[in-house]
């Protein structure tokens, strides 16, 4: 059968080993009947660099690098808890790294692939950070620094991210409908894949005479969880 698989916002720590397990059964599973895995960003909850690597972090370059020796390719897309995933990781964990935003056809349907966050324009406060974390010389200077302060730094990103969520609206850190057109117009595209909003979803969008469809992954909180896309559409599917 032809298929291919995605999945997003995992957020893998050492504290919750039991998710680092719902993906090695993802990959062992259905994924080693896939034609490629692509993996939409926040695999982890946190990266401060190739450098330093938690058990979860070995654990998974196994299990993906074993996916890659079966010959099934393995994509991955920075999400905004892992933005700091470099190639040298990647290429010890059998995966491909790409760009923030990604076209291909799948089985005919010309698709844009995306962590999530950039559509989510309402959110002013967020996007001011991502601009800053995603300049090249602001993480050429935080992966310069010891390892001590990058976890400090981490840490204290991580709690205000929390302190963030806790206080703004939900539809505030939900995507802008306006930025949701835009981008299908600009990649040319009918169908878009993200993550992000841990909203999952399938939603149809009116592109004025034209119909998109616009799916949203599962976080990997509760349960493990993928999309499957084939030639007869996309599923989403529980582990």
């Amino acid at each position: 059968m032809q298929k291919t698989l995605f999945i997003s916002d995992l957020h893998l720590e050492d504290r919750f080993p039991e998710k680092t397990d719902w993906l090695q059964t993802f990959l062992s599973g259905p994924a080693s009947t896939a034609e490629a895995v692509y993996i939409l960003g926040d695999l982890f909850e946190f990266w401060i660099g190739d450098d330093v690597l938690t058990t979860t972090a070995r654990q998974v370059a196994g299990a993906t690098a074993a996916l890659s020796k079966l010959g099934v390719p393995c994509y991955f897309q920075h999400g905004n808890r892992d933005f700091l995933v470099g190639e040298h990781y990647a290429k010890g964990a059998g995966m491909q790294l790409l760009p923030e935003a990604w076209v291909t056809d799948f089985y005919g349907t010309p698709t844009l692939l995306l962590h999530g966050d950039t559509l989510c324009t309402d959110d002013v406060e967020y996007q001011a950070f991502r601009k800053q974390v995603r300049n090249p010389e602001w993480q050429s200077d935080i992966l310069a620094r010891p390892v001590a302060e990058r976890l400090k730094l981490a840490q204290e990103a991580r709690a205000a991210s929390l302190s963030h969520t806790g206080s703004t609206p939900m539809d505030i850190m939900d995507v802008n409908p306006d930025a949701v057109s835009a981008a299908f117009r600009t990649h040319k595209v009918s169908r878009m894949i993200h993550g992000h909003t841990h909203r999952p979803a399938h939603h149809r969008v009116d592109l004025g005479g034209a119909t998109a469809e616009r799916i949203v992954l599962a976080d990997w909180h509760d349960a493990g969880s993928y999309l499957e896309v084939s030639p007869g559409g996309a599923i989403s599917k529980a582990l």
